[in-house]
C-alpha cells in the first residue's frame, strides 16, 4: 500500500487505502473497515484484492478495489498477502 488516510466521513470506522497494482493497472484506491490495522501496519503492507468489480461510491469517496481478509473469531478482518514478495500487479492464479 502507498497510503493509508482517515476516513472520517464514513458510517464505520475505516481506512482510504490507495494501493500500487504495477504499470498494467495502476493506482487504485479503497475503503476498508480493517482499523484493526494502524496506519504504519498498512503502509508498505503487500495485499491481495480484486481489481475488475465495479467502483462502489463510499460516501464522498468512490472505492475502486476490494482488498481481501478472512475474520477471525473476534470478527476482525485479517487482511491476505502473498506468502513470498511479487511485483504489485502479480495475477492470482
Amino acid at each position: 500500500m502507498l497510503a493509508v488516510d482517515d476516513f472520517p466521513e464514513a458510517r464505520v470506522p475505516a481506512w482510504k487505502l490507495t494501493i500500487d497494482f504495477g504499470p498494467e493497472v495502476g493506482t487504485k484506491r479503497s475503503s476498508a473497515q480493517i482499523t484493526n490495522y494502524s496506519r504504519d501496519q498498512l503502509e508498505g503492507r503487500l495485499v491481495i484484492a480484486v481489481v475488475n468489480f465495479p467502483p462502489r461510491q463510499i460516501g464522498p469517496f468512490r472505492s475502486e478495489v476490494l482488498v481481501l481478509g478472512a475474520l477471525d473469531a473476534a470478527d476482525n478482518v485479517i487482511l491476505l498477502r502473498p506468502d513470498e514478495d511479487v511485483e504489485p500487479g502479480a495475477r492470482i492464479g
